[in-house]
């Protein structure tokens, strides 16, 4: 979902935010059409980010965040998460009024950063409705009658050609293919069904559904005239049919165990919603899958985003991770080129790397375990993860850690 974002942020970001960018040109090869709008239709997207505070101040960093405030966006400031098998939940909470997170279309993150773009035509050039057909690789070591540069041929037969290509192109990258950078993947036995939902007890109902599920339902629920997947959803959320007298009176017993050892270690429980009603049109579905590229960089070649990673949704942090990578690779360019360095050269593309993997592998990592973890009914598994949500639900460092 992030990864035309990801491209439009990195274009606008080395030219607005370092004046070590100044006098850089760069080419922005994006397949679809022009996106822009000045005034946001009534019906809202189901292609939409949960926008970090992180992602939201390097979208501030160079004006485009300001774009997406003017049209629309929704923060919040309270998460509650619940075990479908029990009844441990815990709930993330700001105690001042700082958000914790935005929930944006897509569209509007697009349409602002369009905006941003057209105010650095001079210096960057898109190519919208564009095709690679072809690249060629510069060797580390050229020799006269070589190319230094990385060549690329379009489908309508221009050539271009860069110091750095930078792969933003998808969980199915052409860049990273063409590279031959090797991809570490798993398909997840699961489909995620998105759809704009409307909540019956709320003042402002309009709400974004992701539900993971087996391939088998997801294609039923697409299926499914729209009062009876109404209802499937109300019933997901407020079914016990998962419980076990066991499971309730061993989590029960925990609970207050914890509650005579730390009174202010539990949280009130907020009752799931009621959905009153699904957007005509807005279901769609989509399989899901981990993924990870063994290397980011090569000569003159650097992944970021769905590129180079692939992450269960169940985090909403996808397209936060390819903002991260946005962030890390602009700084180490920007070191670069302040040296007066060689953009393409691996020196400092390798820092980049170093840096983003160890901050995403362990991300996807404890993302597929939680995933794994959540997948099961096994009695013993279920109450292990009851007690680690009480438990982590009474200590405030480690909320406070998980949800940075």
């Amino acid at each position: 979902i992030g990864v035309r974002c990801n491209k439009y942020v990195l274009s606008s970001f080395f030219i607005r935010h370092d004046i070590h960018f100044h006098d850089k040109k760069i080419a922005l090869l994006e397949a679809g059409p022009r996106k822009e709008c000045d005034h946001m239709p009534d019906s809202y997207s189901n292609r939409v980010s949960s926008i970090s505070p992180g992602s939201a101040t390097l979208l501030s960093s160079f004006g485009a965040w300001d774009h997406v405030c003017s049209l629309r966006l929704k923060p919040f400031r309270r998460m509650q998460v619940w075990d479908a098998c029990s009844e441990a939940m815990i709930v993330f909470e700001k105690d001042d009024l700082d958000d914790m997170g935005y929930i944006v279309e897509n569209d509007v993150i697009m349409s602002a950063l369009t905006k941003q773009l057209d105010a650095v035509a001079d210096r960057v050039e898109v190519f919208y409705r564009s095709r690679a057909v072809g690249y060629t690789w510069p060797l580390p070591s050229h020799s006269c009658d070589t190319s230094p540069w990385v060549q690329i041929e379009l489908a309508d037969g221009r050539r271009l050609q860069t110091k750095l290509l930078i792969g933003a192109d998808g969980h199915n990258s052409v860049v990273r293919k063409e590279a031959e950078i090797k991809n570490i993947e798993h398909r997840y036995d699961q489909s995620a069904v998105v759809a704009t939902l409307h909540l019956s007890e709320l003042s402002d109902t309009a709400s974004s559904l992701v539900w993971s599920t087996s391939h088998e339902h997801a294609s039923e629920l697409l299926g499914m005239d729209e009062e009876s997947f109404v209802d499937s959803i109300n019933s997901a959320f407020w079914s016990n049919i998962n419980h076990s007298d066991f499971i309730d009176t061993a989590g029960a017993m925990f609970r207050s165990a914890i509650s005579l050892l730390k009174p202010s270690g539990t949280a009130v429980r907020q009752l799931p919603p009621s959905v009153a009603k699904v957007d005509p049109g807005s279901r769609a579905m989509f399989p899901l899958g981990m993924g990870h590229a063994t290397e980011y960089v090569r000569h003159r070649v650097a992944l970021i985003g769905d590129a180079a990673h692939r992450v269960h949704p169940l985090a909403g942090q996808g397209v936060n991770l390819g903002f991260g990578d946005i962030a890390c690779l602009a700084h180490h360019l920007s070191a670069a080129a302040f040296n007066g360095s060689d953009l393409g050269s691996l020196k400092h593309l390798l820092k980049f790397e170093t840096e983003r993997q160890r901050h995403n592998v362990s991300l996807i990592a404890a993302v597929d375990v939680l995933k794994r973890l959540y997948s099961t009914r096994l009695a013993p598994l279920v109450l292990l993860r009851t007690w680690g949500l009480q438990a982590t639900n009474a200590l405030p460092p480690v909320k406070v850690r998980i949800s940075l």
